[in-house]
């Protein structure tokens, strides 16, 4: 596929490989963009800018309507692409691209509800006679960089919103997974979207992500990756907006009174959807002493009938992972946790990019597993005493995405709501739930700002104030 810039699709002589992760065969080759690419792509969002801030309310609604009813058209090919240069099965796949037409059809509401309000003025001594109101508006050329983990409806949770308000967009998706945001630029030029507010730069993250971020034609960063390129990224960017969700390292409690079968059900699903490559899906279990080993013996027992294979077999489970290297890593970082004392309950081998869904218990604090995001297919079970307990450990690391406690005591579930450090807290859910138009971020190191439509559109505008002075007529 070639990438777009300013309505024209361009191809390149040096390109990139895109492999589906299960055995390294060619999907497709994409352009390998350039810092020049990016000034032309920045160059034509500008132009774009002025196009989409003009264009009546009922237009992008239109548009965006349109895109998700193409999208909808097109359900089972984008499906097939996400599950084929991705790590998701065609189940997951599938389940991606609902989501992402339910974003663009949110985003489409949304965009007639960008309204402000009246300002009681004469509140003020003095200003009596002074009248107003606010409303918002569009700040300009949004840079929009997305993982591979969800490669279409984060995408499309960047640009619904981004276009709803008014804005343009150069978008950088990942690397190894540019091919779902390629046709959903496509499919948004085909609902109407003029050519210069979405612009597509396909290339090596350091250096196109990069000349993005510094440029000061862009208003505003929309990241979404780990802490270590968040970081770089707000060294980088100078005076503009940053929205970032940069990951967490999810805790799920699960209290002595819950619905044991459930919480295990839940859990499992949460921990190896998308071969836990998912910034909030379950890492860390803390089970209370009394049920500890009944649901332990469970969650193995589930976790050991995981069909692991092919993601376009109907009959899979869990997929590979994007890379044997990110494969390796994960491994390491079990055997490094076995190293240090943790016992091994399932799993924890390899076969290529193929990681068996894996169980550890006793894994120490200072493991990599016991205080980073692992990112892959690994969660750990640990007993607690009291709930205070658990919710200090739950706290102990420096990121807080979501969270969950399995409870049928509201006391104990509203007691862990108020004192867990997370962004959003699921109560008898996986830590992996979640809807599209919900507050989305983290606290701590887990990002800036959030994402959900309509609390994107409310980063990507701002409020304008108008007052009027007035006299009495002649």
């Amino acid at each position: 596929m070639k990438m777009l810039i300013s309505g024209e699709w361009i191809a390149k002589k040096e390109t990139i490989d895109v492999l589906n992760p299960l055995d390294g065969s060619l999907v497709d080759t994409v352009p390998r963009g350039s810092a020049e690419d990016v000034d032309a792509a920045i160059e034509s969002a500008v132009r774009g800018f002025h196009i989409n801030r003009d264009l009546p309310a009922h237009r992008r609604i239109t548009i965006l309507f349109k895109a998700a009813e193409l999208m909808r058209e097109r359900y089972e090919e984008l499906a097939r692409t996400i599950a084929t240069e991705g790590s998701k099965t065609i189940t997951e796949a599938r389940k991606e691209v609902g989501r992402a037409i339910n974003t663009m059809t949110i985003s489409a509401e949304e965009a007639r509800r960008i309204d402000g309000e009246t300002l009681p003025f004469d509140s003020a001594e003095g200003s009596e006679n002074r009248v107003g109101y606010y409303f918002r508006f569009p700040i300009g050329v949004i840079a929009a960089i997305t993982p591979f983990n969800d490669p279409l409806n984060l995408v499309a949770h960047k640009l619904g919103p981004a276009i709803a308000g008014g804005n343009s967009v150069v978008l950088k998706p990942a690397t190894v997974t540019p091919l779902s945001a390629l046709k959903l630029a496509e499919i948004l030029l085909q609902a109407g979207l003029p050519g210069e507010v979405l612009n597509v730069v396909t290339g090596p993250g350091g250096e196109i992500g990069e000349a993005l971020v510094r440029d000061e034609r862009v208003r505003m960063v929309s990241f979404t990756g780990g802490v270590e390129a968040g970081e770089r990224i707000a060294k980088l960017a100078g005076l503009k907006k940053i929205g970032m969700e940069l990951g967490g390292n999810a805790p799920v409690i699960v209290d002595e009174d819950c619905d044991l079968d459930e919480a295990v059900e839940s859990c499992v699903s949460g921990a190896f959807w998308a071969v836990g490559q998912n910034c909030i899906g379950v890492q860390r279990v803390l089970i209370h002493g009394a049920i500890y080993e009944r649901f332990r013996d469970a969650f193995a027992a589930r976790t050991d009938r995981y069909k692991v294979g092919d993601q376009l077999d109907e009959e899979t489970d869990m997929g590979p992972m994007i890379t044997e290297s990110e494969a390796k890593r994960v491994v390491d970082w079990v055997e490094e946790a076995v190293a240090m004392g943790a016992k091994l309950l399932a799993g924890g081998t390899r076969e290529g990019t193929l990681v068996r869904p894996t169980v550890l218990e006793g894994v120490a604090a200072r493991a990599k597993l016991g205080c980073q995001e692992v990112f892959g297919p690994v969660v750990t079970l640990q007993p607690y005493g009291t709930l205070d307990e658990a919710i200090e450990i739950a706290n102990s690391v420096d990121v807080g995405l979501h969270g969950a406690i399995f409870t049928n005591d509201l006391n104990r579930a509203f007691y862990a709501i108020k004192r867990m450090d997370v962004g959003g807290i699921m109560v008898n859910d996986s830590s992996d739930y979640r809807v599209d138009l919900m507050p989305f971020g983290g606290v701590k190191k887990s990002g800036l700002g959030r994402e959900g439509i309509r609390f994107a559109l409310q980063e990507m505008t701002e409020p304008k104030v108008v007052c009027f002075n007035l006299r009495e007529p002649d």
